[in-house]
């Protein structure tokens, strides 16, 4: 299994699960697809995309488990990243965690499962 990871503010991970689905953040909705990061992937994602932002989580994903909507498309660096195409349904989160800002506002990601 490979775990995959969305960043995200806690209050819009409140709402899906309420919802019990996600659709996207804005940058989501805006390309057309989910972003997710792999564990190595994520502290680059935080450090560009989320720094100074507080009261993020990681929620993580089985990629298995989100089936023929999931593509792992070449991004930054040509690295393959994966992308949902579709909502992402709450319950299949294996799990969420908070996640501290160093000093600098920093995500600190490290130690994610990968």
């Amino acid at each position: 299994m490979t775990r995959i990871y969305k960043l995200l503010t806690r209050p819009e991970w409140l709402a899906a699960a309420d919802a019990g689905q996600f659709t996207g953040s804005p940058v989501d909705l805006a390309d057309g697809f989910i972003h997710f990061s792999t564990a190595a992937q994520a502290p680059e994602t935080g450090r560009r995309y989320f720094s100074g932002q507080t009261d993020l989580v990681a929620v993580g994903f089985e990629a298995e488990a989100l089936g023929e909507e999931l593509k792992w498309e070449a991004s930054r660096g040509g690295d393959l990243f994966p992308h949902l195409y579709g909502p992402l349904p709450t319950a299949l989160a294996v799990e969420a965690m908070p996640v501290e800002l160093d000093a600098d506002g920093v995500p600190q990601l490290a130690g994610l499962t990968p």
